[in-house]
């Protein structure tokens, strides 16, 4: 009897247990429902918590703050070529010419690309700071597309005031005058704001739920829009027509007016008068290939080279952006000897 007075307590017991019990977990699946309904949320990155990492070269960590040493060179050099080239045509009146004035807009937009990628560059080799948040990333990659469309604008117009100054000697002053210099300067920078105006609200749209490391130390569009867990063909297609439309347009409008400047330095009889007009072109041709050059390989790179080496890309980036403010300031103060005896003049008093 006691045997059996043991086994119904525990029968007992074990029915509390299980009444008890059951209902608490049946009430917990309801309440949290399926395993995926737990991981969704997980695994999708919310917009305004999520973050970007970018990249300095990879394999190098050891050595980041050596690395650090030409970057800060050349942000110096940058910064202080640029402003003198702004400084000396302000000053000087003999230097408000068009192509002085087409010169100082570029010193602007070289001034405005360094002081939007260069800190976040040093920020990575001299502190290790590689975070950037969804915002100023955003707000990084629409200066730095913008101003790169700036600068494409300008090269346009410099070497249109180079084929006015070789075919129409006479009537230059009366063609380029101030007020439409800066008419044409204006129009070209509302044209690159606006074309690249919707890529970061298009990009905002976006959930970041996929590997958030960037290959560059800055913030790209068709790096940024791969990140996205959504449907990018929209992005994809608007940055090709944007490429196309500024970039694209601007090289062979240059090609062609190349082709017109050579041609009509060819008519020319005197051999002395021809090597002194294509002389005049020597400096704009030389930013023409420190910007197109390397832009045009790294966009070929991003869109169909896949395969391509890491450094190689992280290379081509870092010369499209920092070489061109860093040489543009060189290049024309050397071969410009009116420019270059006003910047000895200064330097001298």
């Amino acid at each position: 009897m006691f045997l059996l007075s043991r086994l119904a307590l525990r029968a007992e017991r074990c029915l509390v247990k299980y009444h008890v019990l059951f209902p608490f977990r049946k009430e917990s699946s309801i309440l949290l429902g399926p395993p995926q309904s737990i991981m969704s949320p997980l695994n999708d990155t919310k917009f305004k918590s999520a973050v970007f990492l970018v990249t300095g070269l990879p394999g190098q960590e050891d050595v980041h703050l050596w690395i650090s040493v030409p970057f800060c060179l050349m942000y110096a050099i940058s910064i202080l070529g640029n402003s003198v080239i702004l400084f000396i045509v302000k000053t000087d009146s003999s230097l408000h010419e068009p192509m002085y004035i087409f010169l100082s807009m570029l010193a602007i937009t070289d001034l405005a690309l360094s002081i939007a990628t260069i800190p976040t560059i040093l920020s990575i080799y001299l502190f290790n700071s590689r975070e950037i948040s969804l915002d100023a990333c955003f707000a990084q990659l629409f200066f730095i597309h913008s101003l790169q469309c700036i600068e494409s604008s300008l090269l346009l117009l410099m070497v249109f005031d180079r084929f006015i100054a070789i075919r129409e000697p006479l009537r230059y002053a009366s063609i380029l005058t101030f007020p439409r210099t800066a008419k044409m300067g204006l129009a070209f920078v509302l044209r690159g704001v606006a074309v690249i105006l919707p890529l970061p609200f298009l990009l905002r749209c976006f959930q970041y739920c996929r590997t958030n490391v960037l290959s560059h130390s800055y913030c790209l569009h068709q790096e940024v829009m791969k990140m996205a867990c959504s449907d990018i063909r929209i992005n994809s297609i608007y940055g090709l027509f944007t490429t196309l439309l500024t970039m694209g347009l601007d090289s062979l409008l240059i090609f062609l007016s190349y082709v017109m400047i050579i041609k009509t330095v060819l008519s020319v009889v005197s051999h002395t008068e021809c090597l002194r007009a294509l002389n005049t072109c020597v400096s704009h041709l030389c930013a023409v290939l420190l910007f197109y050059t390397p832009e045009i390989g790294l966009s070929v790179i991003h869109r169909f080279g896949k395969g391509s080496s890491p450094i190689l890309q992280i290379l081509l980036g870092y010369i499209s952006l920092l070489v061109p403010p860093l040489m543009n300031p060189i290049v024309y103060s050397v071969k410009s000897k009116h420019l270059r005896m006003r910047i000895i003049r200064a330097l001298v008093k």
